[in-house]
Protein backbone atom coordinates (compact mmCIF):
# COMPACT_ATOMS: atom_id res chain seq x y z
CA UNK A 1 0.00 0.00 0.00
CA UNK A 2 1.31 3.09 -1.02
CA UNK A 3 0.78 7.02 0.04
CA UNK A 4 1.32 10.41 -0.96
CA UNK A 5 3.12 12.41 1.23
CA UNK A 6 4.20 16.13 0.02
CA UNK A 7 5.96 15.09 -3.18
CA UNK A 8 6.69 11.62 -1.89
CA UNK A 9 5.23 8.25 -2.48
CA UNK A 10 5.60 6.54 1.37
CA UNK A 11 5.35 2.41 2.20
CA UNK A 12 2.39 2.69 5.23
CA UNK A 13 5.26 2.63 8.09
CA UNK A 14 7.16 5.32 6.71
CA UNK A 15 4.13 7.46 5.77
CA UNK A 16 2.68 6.91 9.93
CA UNK A 17 6.01 8.01 10.71
CA UNK A 18 5.61 11.15 9.24
CA UNK A 19 2.16 11.70 10.40
CA UNK A 20 3.05 11.25 13.94
CA UNK A 21 6.46 13.72 14.03
CA UNK A 22 3.68 16.35 12.13
CA UNK A 23 0.69 15.74 14.45
CA UNK A 24 1.43 14.28 17.94
CA UNK A 25 1.39 11.07 19.02
CA UNK A 26 -2.82 10.97 18.53
CA UNK A 27 -4.40 11.97 15.13
CA UNK A 28 -6.79 10.24 12.80
CA UNK A 29 -6.02 8.54 9.50
CA UNK A 30 -8.82 7.77 6.83
CA UNK A 31 -7.94 4.30 5.27
CA UNK A 32 -9.62 3.23 2.34
CA UNK A 33 -13.37 3.30 3.81
CA UNK A 34 -12.38 3.09 7.40
CA UNK A 35 -11.00 6.09 9.55
CA UNK A 36 -8.68 4.96 12.12
CA UNK A 37 -7.12 6.70 15.09
CA UNK A 38 -3.15 6.20 15.92
CA UNK A 39 -1.98 6.47 19.38
CA UNK A 40 1.70 6.05 20.04
CA UNK A 41 1.78 7.50 23.42
CA UNK A 42 2.48 4.72 26.72
CA UNK A 43 -0.53 6.39 27.97
CA UNK A 44 -2.99 5.68 25.60
CA UNK A 45 -1.60 2.13 25.07
CA UNK A 46 -2.16 1.63 28.80
CA UNK A 47 -5.74 2.66 28.13
CA UNK A 48 -6.57 0.74 25.86
CA UNK A 49 -4.95 -2.59 26.92
CA UNK A 50 -5.37 -1.80 30.52
CA UNK A 51 -7.37 0.26 31.95
CA UNK A 52 -10.11 0.29 29.92
CA UNK A 53 -9.84 -3.05 28.31
CA UNK A 54 -13.17 -4.02 28.68
CA UNK A 55 -14.13 -1.67 25.96
CA UNK A 56 -11.86 -2.71 23.24
CA UNK A 57 -11.56 -5.73 21.48
CA UNK A 58 -10.81 -7.65 18.55
CA UNK A 59 -13.90 -7.11 16.44
CA UNK A 60 -14.54 -5.99 12.89
CA UNK A 61 -11.07 -5.53 11.85
CA UNK A 62 -9.95 -9.22 12.65
CA UNK A 63 -12.87 -10.04 10.58
CA UNK A 64 -10.49 -10.88 7.28
CA UNK A 65 -7.80 -13.01 9.65
CA UNK A 66 -10.87 -15.32 11.10
CA UNK A 67 -12.49 -16.09 7.72
CA UNK A 68 -9.33 -16.27 5.89
CA UNK A 69 -7.10 -17.81 8.12
CA UNK A 70 -7.58 -18.90 12.11
CA UNK A 71 -11.30 -19.17 12.31
CA UNK A 72 -11.92 -18.68 15.84
CA UNK A 73 -8.00 -19.02 16.99
CA UNK A 74 -7.06 -17.73 20.44
CA UNK A 75 -5.04 -14.78 18.49
CA UNK A 76 -8.85 -13.62 17.05
CA UNK A 77 -11.36 -15.07 19.57
CA UNK A 78 -14.16 -13.03 21.45
CA UNK A 79 -16.34 -12.79 24.63
CA UNK A 80 -16.41 -16.07 26.51
CA UNK A 81 -15.00 -18.04 23.97
CA UNK A 82 -11.85 -16.42 23.95
CA UNK A 83 -11.44 -16.52 27.93
CA UNK A 84 -12.38 -20.27 27.94
CA UNK A 85 -9.37 -20.97 25.43
CA UNK A 86 -6.97 -18.78 26.54
CA UNK A 87 -7.69 -20.62 30.08
CA UNK A 88 -7.44 -24.17 28.77
CA UNK A 89 -3.84 -23.10 26.63
CA UNK A 90 -2.20 -20.84 29.15
CA UNK A 91 -0.38 -23.61 31.53
CA UNK A 92 1.35 -24.47 28.27
CA UNK A 93 2.88 -21.16 27.46
CA UNK A 94 4.39 -20.27 31.03
CA UNK A 95 8.16 -19.74 31.29
CA UNK A 96 8.03 -23.08 32.47
CA UNK A 97 5.57 -24.88 30.62
CA UNK A 98 7.51 -23.85 27.51
CA UNK A 99 11.00 -25.31 28.94
CA UNK A 100 9.56 -28.13 27.33
CA UNK A 101 10.46 -27.63 23.69
CA UNK A 102 14.46 -26.26 24.42
CA UNK A 103 15.75 -29.38 23.57
CA UNK A 104 13.91 -29.74 20.10
CA UNK A 105 14.83 -26.04 19.72
CA UNK A 106 18.57 -26.62 20.44
CA UNK A 107 18.05 -29.86 18.63
CA UNK A 108 17.11 -27.85 15.11
CA UNK A 109 19.72 -24.88 16.06
CA UNK A 110 22.54 -27.12 15.79
CA UNK A 111 20.81 -28.70 12.45
CA UNK A 112 21.42 -24.86 11.51
CA UNK A 113 24.58 -24.91 12.51
CA UNK A 114 25.74 -27.86 10.69
CA UNK A 115 23.78 -25.98 7.87
CA UNK A 116 25.72 -22.85 8.10
CA UNK A 117 29.11 -24.68 8.36
CA UNK A 118 28.87 -26.19 4.91
CA UNK A 119 27.62 -22.28 3.79
CA UNK A 120 30.55 -21.05 5.20
CA UNK A 121 32.68 -23.20 3.82
CA UNK A 122 31.81 -22.33 0.37
CA UNK A 123 31.86 -18.28 0.74
CA UNK A 124 27.93 -18.43 -0.36
CA UNK A 125 25.49 -15.32 0.17
CA UNK A 126 22.30 -16.64 1.46
CA UNK A 127 19.19 -14.44 2.25
CA UNK A 128 18.95 -14.48 6.20
CA UNK A 129 15.72 -13.83 6.63
CA UNK A 130 14.57 -17.20 4.83
CA UNK A 131 17.31 -19.29 6.81
CA UNK A 132 15.16 -18.09 9.99
CA UNK A 133 12.06 -18.58 8.42
CA UNK A 134 12.50 -22.22 7.59
CA UNK A 135 14.38 -23.00 10.90
CA UNK A 136 11.63 -21.56 13.05
CA UNK A 137 9.13 -23.37 11.13
CA UNK A 138 10.43 -26.31 11.64
CA UNK A 139 10.86 -25.32 15.29
CA UNK A 140 6.95 -24.91 15.75
CA UNK A 141 5.74 -27.92 13.27
CA UNK A 142 7.63 -30.14 15.34
CA UNK A 143 6.58 -28.99 18.65
CA UNK A 144 3.12 -28.48 17.32
CA UNK A 145 2.59 -31.93 15.75
CA UNK A 146 6.00 -33.80 16.00
CA UNK A 147 6.33 -33.10 12.45
CA UNK A 148 10.00 -34.10 11.14
CA UNK A 149 10.55 -34.90 7.34
CA UNK A 150 11.87 -31.77 5.44
CA UNK A 151 9.39 -32.01 2.25
CA UNK A 152 6.12 -32.37 5.05
CA UNK A 153 7.95 -29.02 6.79
CA UNK A 154 8.97 -26.92 3.76
CA UNK A 155 5.25 -28.19 2.19
CA UNK A 156 3.09 -27.31 5.44
CA UNK A 157 5.75 -23.64 6.06
CA UNK A 158 4.60 -22.62 2.74
CA UNK A 159 0.77 -23.25 2.51
CA UNK A 160 0.53 -21.46 5.52
CA UNK A 161 2.60 -18.52 4.03
CA UNK A 162 0.39 -18.52 1.70
CA UNK A 163 -2.73 -18.26 3.89
CA UNK A 164 -0.94 -15.49 5.71
CA UNK A 165 -0.65 -13.62 2.85
CA UNK A 166 -3.91 -13.58 1.08
CA UNK A 167 -5.69 -12.95 4.47
CA UNK A 168 -3.41 -9.57 4.58
CA UNK A 169 -4.33 -8.94 1.01
CA UNK A 170 -8.12 -9.04 2.06
CA UNK A 171 -7.19 -6.51 4.84
CA UNK A 172 -5.91 -3.70 3.04
CA UNK A 173 -8.31 -3.59 -0.18
CA UNK A 174 -11.51 -5.49 -1.39
CA UNK A 175 -11.06 -8.23 -3.00
CA UNK A 176 -13.02 -10.58 -5.72
CA UNK A 177 -14.15 -13.68 -3.40
CA UNK A 178 -12.45 -16.80 -3.29
CA UNK A 179 -15.05 -19.12 -5.66
CA UNK A 180 -13.83 -16.28 -8.67
CA UNK A 181 -11.17 -18.48 -10.16
CA UNK A 182 -8.10 -16.26 -10.31
CA UNK A 183 -4.79 -17.66 -9.96
CA UNK A 184 -4.62 -15.70 -6.68
CA UNK A 185 -7.79 -17.52 -5.68
CA UNK A 186 -6.97 -20.77 -6.70
CA UNK A 187 -3.47 -20.32 -4.65
CA UNK A 188 -5.34 -19.87 -1.97
CA UNK A 189 -8.15 -22.27 -1.87
CA UNK A 190 -5.15 -25.33 -2.57
CA UNK A 191 -2.96 -24.09 0.29
CA UNK A 192 -6.08 -23.54 2.52
CA UNK A 193 -7.45 -27.42 1.75
CA UNK A 194 -3.80 -28.81 2.32
CA UNK A 195 -3.38 -27.02 5.56
CA UNK A 196 -7.22 -28.33 6.91
CA UNK A 197 -6.54 -32.01 5.57
CA UNK A 198 -3.18 -32.21 7.06
CA UNK A 199 -4.41 -31.23 10.81
CA UNK A 200 -7.48 -33.10 10.32
CA UNK A 201 -5.50 -36.20 9.34
CA UNK A 202 -3.15 -35.54 11.84
CA UNK A 203 -6.33 -35.24 14.68
CA UNK A 204 -7.31 -38.79 13.31
CA UNK A 205 -4.30 -40.45 13.56
CA UNK A 206 -4.05 -39.76 17.33
CA UNK A 207 -8.14 -40.64 17.56
CA UNK A 208 -7.13 -44.21 16.53
CA UNK A 209 -4.68 -44.13 18.99
CA UNK A 210 -4.32 -45.02 22.91
CA UNK A 211 -3.85 -41.78 24.48
CA UNK A 212 -0.30 -43.41 26.09
CA UNK A 213 0.78 -43.73 22.78
CA UNK A 214 0.31 -39.59 21.58
CA UNK A 215 3.57 -38.06 21.38
CA UNK A 216 4.27 -35.31 23.91
CA UNK A 217 3.34 -32.55 21.24
CA UNK A 218 1.29 -29.24 21.69
CA UNK A 219 -1.35 -30.97 19.68
CA UNK A 220 -1.99 -34.30 22.22
CA UNK A 221 -1.99 -31.34 24.97
CA UNK A 222 -4.84 -29.51 23.44
CA UNK A 223 -6.71 -32.29 22.90
CA UNK A 224 -6.15 -33.66 26.47
CA UNK A 225 -6.93 -30.24 27.80
CA UNK A 226 -10.56 -30.23 29.16
CA UNK A 227 -12.34 -26.83 30.58
CA UNK A 228 -12.14 -26.46 34.03
CA UNK A 229 -15.89 -25.66 34.25
CA UNK A 230 -17.40 -27.67 31.87
CA UNK A 231 -15.31 -30.32 31.70
CA UNK A 232 -15.32 -30.41 27.80
CA UNK A 233 -12.21 -30.61 25.50
CA UNK A 234 -11.99 -28.41 22.55
CA UNK A 235 -13.96 -29.29 19.95
CA UNK A 236 -12.52 -30.87 16.22
CA UNK A 237 -13.18 -27.31 14.29
CA UNK A 238 -11.15 -25.59 17.35
CA UNK A 239 -8.70 -27.85 17.56
CA UNK A 240 -8.09 -27.04 13.71
CA UNK A 241 -7.93 -23.12 14.34
CA UNK A 242 -5.58 -23.09 17.22
CA UNK A 243 -3.10 -25.40 15.22
CA UNK A 244 -3.67 -23.09 12.14
CA UNK A 245 -2.25 -19.98 14.95
CA UNK A 246 -0.22 -21.57 16.83
CA UNK A 247 1.87 -21.82 13.68
CA UNK A 248 0.96 -18.60 12.30
CA UNK A 249 1.99 -17.09 15.58
CA UNK A 250 4.73 -19.12 16.09
CA UNK A 251 7.29 -19.03 13.64
CA UNK A 252 6.87 -15.81 12.18
CA UNK A 253 7.75 -13.70 15.22
CA UNK A 254 10.37 -15.36 16.35
CA UNK A 255 11.70 -15.69 12.07
CA UNK A 256 11.44 -11.88 11.87
CA UNK A 257 13.07 -11.33 15.54
CA UNK A 258 16.31 -13.99 14.67
CA UNK A 259 16.65 -11.97 11.30
CA UNK A 260 16.01 -8.34 12.10
CA UNK A 261 18.52 -9.07 15.25
CA UNK A 262 21.37 -11.04 12.89
CA UNK A 263 20.85 -7.80 10.57
CA UNK A 264 21.42 -5.56 14.15
CA UNK A 265 24.75 -7.30 15.01
CA UNK A 266 26.22 -6.90 11.40
CA UNK A 267 25.24 -3.47 11.80
CA UNK A 268 26.57 -2.83 15.53
CA UNK A 269 30.06 -4.57 15.49
CA UNK A 270 30.19 -3.18 19.11
CA UNK A 271 27.25 -4.93 20.29
CA UNK A 272 28.34 -7.84 18.37
CA UNK A 273 31.76 -7.89 20.09
CA UNK A 274 30.38 -7.73 23.37
CA UNK A 275 27.48 -10.36 22.55
CA UNK A 276 30.24 -12.73 21.76
CA UNK A 277 32.68 -12.29 24.97
CA UNK A 278 29.68 -13.29 26.78
CA UNK A 279 29.40 -16.45 25.37
CA UNK A 280 32.60 -17.10 25.24
CA UNK A 281 32.86 -16.66 28.93
CA UNK A 282 29.92 -18.15 29.76
CA UNK A 283 30.50 -21.27 27.51
CA UNK A 284 33.96 -21.44 26.87
CA UNK A 285 33.95 -23.04 23.36
CA UNK A 286 31.31 -25.81 24.44
CA UNK A 287 27.45 -26.40 22.97
CA UNK A 288 25.11 -23.96 25.20
CA UNK A 289 22.32 -25.51 26.84
CA UNK A 290 19.05 -24.27 28.61
CA UNK A 291 20.60 -23.66 31.86
CA UNK A 292 23.13 -21.92 30.60
CA UNK A 293 20.79 -19.15 29.81
CA UNK A 294 20.62 -17.64 33.13
CA UNK A 295 24.40 -16.99 32.53
CA UNK A 296 23.57 -15.17 29.56
CA UNK A 297 21.82 -12.00 30.23
CA UNK A 298 23.35 -9.53 27.48
CA UNK A 299 22.70 -11.95 25.10
CA UNK A 300 18.67 -12.32 25.98
CA UNK A 301 19.43 -7.66 26.18
CA UNK A 302 20.09 -7.73 22.39
CA UNK A 303 16.93 -9.66 21.89
CA UNK A 304 15.15 -7.63 23.90
CA UNK A 305 16.42 -4.52 22.18
CA UNK A 306 15.68 -6.22 18.66
CA UNK A 307 12.59 -6.71 19.21
CA UNK A 308 12.21 -2.42 20.86
CA UNK A 309 13.89 -1.24 17.20
CA UNK A 310 12.27 -3.70 14.77
CA UNK A 311 8.93 -5.40 16.19
CA UNK A 312 7.83 -8.31 13.85
CA UNK A 313 3.72 -6.73 14.53
CA UNK A 314 4.50 -2.65 14.49
CA UNK A 315 1.42 -2.03 14.15
CA UNK A 316 -2.25 -3.63 15.72
CA UNK A 317 -5.60 -2.84 15.94
CA UNK A 318 -8.33 -2.88 18.98
CA UNK A 319 -11.73 -2.15 17.84
CA UNK A 320 -14.20 0.62 20.40
CA UNK A 321 -16.80 -1.67 21.62
CA UNK A 322 -18.60 1.71 23.06
CA UNK A 323 -18.11 5.60 23.06
CA UNK A 324 -14.46 6.68 24.52
CA UNK A 325 -11.96 9.44 24.43
CA UNK A 326 -8.51 9.36 23.70
CA UNK A 327 -6.01 11.92 23.61
CA UNK A 328 -8.30 14.67 23.53
CA UNK A 329 -10.09 12.46 20.49
CA UNK A 330 -13.50 10.57 20.69
CA UNK A 331 -13.87 7.14 19.89
CA UNK A 332 -17.02 5.87 18.82
CA UNK A 333 -18.49 2.91 19.29
CA UNK A 334 -17.08 0.51 16.20
CA UNK A 335 -13.78 2.55 15.43
CA UNK A 336 -10.50 1.23 15.14
CA UNK A 337 -8.06 2.57 17.36
CA UNK A 338 -4.14 1.70 15.65
CA UNK A 339 -1.50 1.00 18.26
CA UNK A 340 2.13 0.94 17.52
CA UNK A 341 5.43 -1.05 19.14
CA UNK A 342 7.11 0.60 16.66
CA UNK A 343 6.91 3.90 17.41
CA UNK A 344 5.82 3.70 21.22
CA UNK A 345 9.23 1.98 20.93
CA UNK A 346 11.01 5.10 19.70
CA UNK A 347 9.51 8.03 21.46
CA UNK A 348 11.96 10.27 22.49
CA UNK A 349 10.23 10.98 25.39
CA UNK A 350 10.77 7.73 26.91
CA UNK A 351 13.70 6.58 25.19
CA UNK A 352 17.21 8.16 25.32
CA UNK A 353 18.81 7.66 21.58
CA UNK A 354 16.01 5.86 20.28
CA UNK A 355 17.17 5.34 17.06
CA UNK A 356 20.43 4.00 18.54
CA UNK A 357 20.61 0.17 18.87
CA UNK A 358 21.73 -0.12 22.66
CA UNK A 359 21.02 -3.45 24.54
CA UNK A 360 22.13 -2.04 27.65
CA UNK A 361 18.96 0.03 27.91
CA UNK A 362 17.73 -3.62 29.35
CA UNK A 363 19.59 -3.64 32.64
CA UNK A 364 17.39 -4.38 35.73
CA UNK A 365 18.50 -0.72 36.68
CA UNK A 366 17.15 0.55 33.19
CA UNK A 367 14.16 -1.60 33.21
CA UNK A 368 12.72 -0.38 36.48
CA UNK A 369 12.41 3.11 35.86
CA UNK A 370 10.89 3.01 32.46
CA UNK A 371 7.19 3.37 31.86
CA UNK A 372 5.28 0.33 31.90
CA UNK A 373 3.76 0.48 28.77
CA UNK A 374 6.39 2.29 26.66
CA UNK A 375 7.45 -1.10 25.50
CA UNK A 376 4.70 -3.10 23.89
CA UNK A 377 6.28 -6.19 21.17
CA UNK A 378 3.86 -9.30 22.28
CA UNK A 379 1.17 -6.23 22.63
CA UNK A 380 -0.11 -5.77 26.60
CA UNK A 381 -2.84 -6.75 29.11
CA UNK A 382 -4.76 -9.85 29.24
CA UNK A 383 -4.63 -10.03 25.53
CA UNK A 384 -0.94 -10.04 25.21
CA UNK A 385 0.33 -12.85 22.96
CA UNK A 386 -0.46 -16.37 24.41
CA UNK A 387 3.32 -17.10 22.67
CA UNK A 388 6.03 -14.49 24.64
CA UNK A 389 7.36 -16.89 26.35
CA UNK A 390 8.29 -19.89 24.03
CA UNK A 391 9.19 -16.72 21.18
CA UNK A 392 11.51 -15.10 23.69
CA UNK A 393 13.23 -18.75 24.42
CA UNK A 394 13.49 -19.65 21.33
CA UNK A 395 15.21 -16.37 19.87
CA UNK A 396 17.86 -16.84 23.36
CA UNK A 397 18.81 -19.82 22.21
CA UNK A 398 18.90 -19.63 18.70
CA UNK A 399 20.92 -16.15 18.73
CA UNK A 400 23.73 -18.00 21.54
CA UNK A 401 23.81 -21.06 19.19
CA UNK A 402 24.27 -19.13 16.04
CA UNK A 403 26.64 -15.93 17.76
CA UNK A 404 28.77 -18.53 19.26
CA UNK A 405 29.76 -19.67 16.07
CA UNK A 406 29.53 -17.38 13.38
CA UNK A 407 29.49 -14.28 12.14
CA UNK A 408 27.31 -12.60 9.90
CA UNK A 409 28.57 -10.23 7.51
CA UNK A 410 26.05 -7.72 5.41
CA UNK A 411 26.47 -7.26 1.76
CA UNK A 412 29.12 -4.28 0.65
CA UNK A 413 26.07 -1.25 0.15
CA UNK A 414 23.59 -3.11 1.63
CA UNK A 415 20.87 -0.73 3.01
CA UNK A 416 17.50 -1.98 4.87
CA UNK A 417 14.39 -1.42 3.23
CA UNK A 418 12.09 -1.66 6.22
CA UNK A 419 8.12 -2.30 4.64
CA UNK A 420 5.27 -2.84 6.65
CA UNK A 421 3.49 -5.99 4.95
CA UNK A 422 1.15 -7.64 7.82
CA UNK A 423 4.46 -7.83 9.61
CA UNK A 424 7.56 -6.04 9.59
CA UNK A 425 9.57 -6.95 6.61
CA UNK A 426 12.86 -6.20 4.79
CA UNK A 427 11.51 -5.53 1.09
CA UNK A 428 15.32 -6.02 -0.30
CA UNK A 429 15.99 -9.52 1.87
CA UNK A 430 18.95 -10.01 3.90
CA UNK A 431 21.56 -11.20 1.98
CA UNK A 432 24.63 -11.76 4.32
CA UNK A 433 28.00 -14.21 4.01
CA UNK A 434 28.38 -16.28 7.11
CA UNK A 435 32.27 -16.78 8.44
CA UNK A 436 32.98 -19.55 10.96
CA UNK A 437 34.60 -17.68 14.03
Amino acid sequence: MQFIYGARTLGFLEYVGRLWREHGDVFRVKLGPRTLLFAMHPDAVEHVNVSHRSNYDKLRSYDPVRKYLLGDGLVVSTGELWKRQRRLMAPFYTPKGVQAYAELMLRDGQRLIERWEGIAAKGAVVDISEEMTFVTASIILKAMFSTETIDSINEMKGAVETMISFASGQMTAVQLPTWVPTEKNRRYVAARTLVHRSIRTLIAQRRAMTESEWPDDLLSRLMKARDEESGQPMSESLLQDESITTFFAGHETTARTMTFALYALAANPTVAEKLRAELDRALGGRAVTVDDLRQLPYTLQVVKETLRMYPAAPFYIRDAVGADRIGGFDVEAGAGVMLSPYYTQRHPAFWENPSLFDPDRWTKDQESTRHPHAYHPFAGGPRICIGNNFSLLESHLLLALLAQRFVTKLRPGYVPQWEMQGTLHLGNGLPMTITAR
